[in-house]
């Protein structure tokens, strides 16, 4: 599988040197957060070496597109991530694939394929997770500096609402983050 490790440098220190500070959420921790569930994922199941391959380098370009901003970020980190590829000598059937992974991260979310129902629950992981109030933290000071909202009630709000209106892909999340994911809205809720 192509340069795989060639990309993972170039991509995350690009990364990490280039991309807004106002991003507190969707920073380099987030990619590496998303590659780490990804690979959990390729240890749990049985995916062939270039379904491995694909899922990581997905998980890795997936929020490329903050690099030019926030704006259809899915569909500009795509065609980033296609100019790397072609240049790795990626062939054009796995850079359909990986831009496909990238384009399944749009919220709503509706992957179609095994692989972008992976790519999707390791994305929103941490809904249902114990790090859950420090990660959305980071969230809220982000769409604070992006002036998406402004207060702690509609940041409230705006949770509540992702929450009730997400849901998983997989049987693995569906049957371990649901559960956590709910105790958050309750708390939410009862707040």
């Amino acid at each position: 599988m192509q340069g795989y490790r060639t990309l993972r440098k170039q991509v995350l220190s690009n990364l990490a040197a280039n991309l807004p500070k106002y991003l507190t959420y969707h920073a380099l921790d987030h990619t590496l957060d998303v590659l780490n569930v990804c690979n959990q994922y390729i240890k749990r199941e049985k995916l062939s070496e270039e379904d491995r391959y694909l899922l990581r380098t997905g998980a890795i370009v997936h929020d490329m597109g903050f690099l030019k901003g926030p704006a259809n970020h899915e569909e500009v980190g795509a065609g980033m991530a296609e100019i790397i590829l072609k240049d790795l000598g990626v062939s054009s059937k796995e850079i359909d694939r990986i831009k496909g992974l990238v384009m399944a991260t749009k919220i709503p979310q509706s992957p179609k394929t095994h692989l972008q129902r992976i790519i999707c629950d390791a994305d929103l992981d941490y809904l249902g997770r114990q790090d859950y109030p420090e990660i959305s933290q980071k969230l809220f000071e982000e769409l604070k500096n992006m002036n998406v909202i402004s207060t702690a009630q509609q940041w409230k709000d705006l949770q509540i609402n992702f929450l009730k209106a997400h849901h998983y892909h997989t049987p693995f999340a569906i049957k371990n983050r649901e559960p956590k994911k709910q105790f958050w809205l309750k708390k939410l809720l009862d707040s």
